[in-house]
């Protein structure tokens, strides 16, 4: 019915192969990210990174079952404690030569109040921090594998959303609905800053974009923590997005040819979509910037 095509949105109508070409999908064993592997193990070799190997194992399986593709692998990377992100990274480079598309996917939500193993609020330190810190660690391989993607899932919740900088964790004030919006900004504002600082002469050269995107409202395992709200959605699943539905964004801006050279953006059923006002300032993007540097103790010019 078309009131169900409505829901869907839009789909990626791109057939662009990435043979010989190597995608790192974090949190893809399950819901958005697993259907996004699925579709980009139809186009070449994909690499899931998540926490839970066996379900990453078997997400694998099934989708080197259903694609033909043998080159899906599983690597354990948990994105709530920097050492695990940085064994990670270390053994990515160790065995890959070349990465052409980093997808940051993986995310909480509604998490009740707690920290990483860092001591960061949950919502920001595995959606922003993590993978603030997993891009950093796979910069340099992916320029020199360029032209090269990086795609971080945000969320239309980015609306709600605003950088806290006197209480980044939540310490004083918790709201963890407010947390989720909070850190879906931050990605927004991440892509914003970091499509500046890869622009100028090398990104011109060779194509290497950062966009982030809206997948739409999901049926998926997102909302597991709120009883309330995994309720409503199993309700209101008719009115949702499935998986596969919800991934289509993820994999337009991972390999439609007309974004090529689009960076910076943000989009939302395949198209350029509507970013808030505290998504477009600029300052507070640098400043995010300079303070996760600090708080992840490294330094990125």
């Amino acid at each position: 019915p078309s009131c169900r095509r409505y829901v869907a949105g839009g789909r990626c109508k791109s057939t662009a192969r990435l043979e010989g070409k190597v995608v790192i999908i974090t949190g893809a064993n399950t819901g958005i990210g697993k259907a996004t592997a699925r579709d980009l193990a139809q186009r070449g070799k994909v690499i899931i990174a998540c926490r839970d190997i066996a379900k990453g194992e078997a997400a694998a399986s099934e989708i080197r079952a259903e694609t033909g593709n043998q080159q899906v692998t599983v690597k354990k990377l948990d994105l709530a404690d920097t050492k695990s992100i940085r064994e990670f990274a270390e053994k990515f480079l160790a065995e890959e030569k070349e990465l052409h598309v980093l997808i940051n996917n993986a995310g909480v939500m509604l998490c009740p109040y707690s920290k990483t193993a860092d001591g960061f609020e949950m919502h920001l330190g595995v959606n922003h921090l993590g993978h603030f810190l997993l891009t950093f660690l796979l910069l340099e391989c992916l320029k020199q594998s360029a032209p090269a993607r990086i795609v971080n899932v945000s969320s239309l919740a980015h609306h709600g959303g605003r950088i806290r900088f006197h209480d980044l964790h939540g310490e004083k004030c918790y709201n963890r609905g407010l947390a989720y919006c909070h850190s879906k900004l931050a990605n927004v504002l991440f892509t914003r800053e970091l499509a500046r600082r890869l622009q100028g002469k090398f990104q011109r050269q060779v194509g290497f974009t950062a966009n982030a995107l809206h997948p739409g409202s999901v049926y998926s395992e997102l909302v597991r923590h709120s009883f309330v709200m995994t309720w409503l959605w199993k309700i209101f699943s008719f009115f949702l997005k499935t998986p596969c539905e919800g991934a289509q964004t993820s994999i337009y801006c991972a390999v439609a040819e007309e974004l090529d050279s689009v960076t910076g953006q943000y989009f939302s059923d395949c198209q350029p979509a509507y970013v808030s006002p505290r998504g477009r300032d600029d300052e507070t993007a640098k400043k995010l910037w300079s303070v996760s540097c600090e708080l992840l103790g490294i330094q990125w010019d």
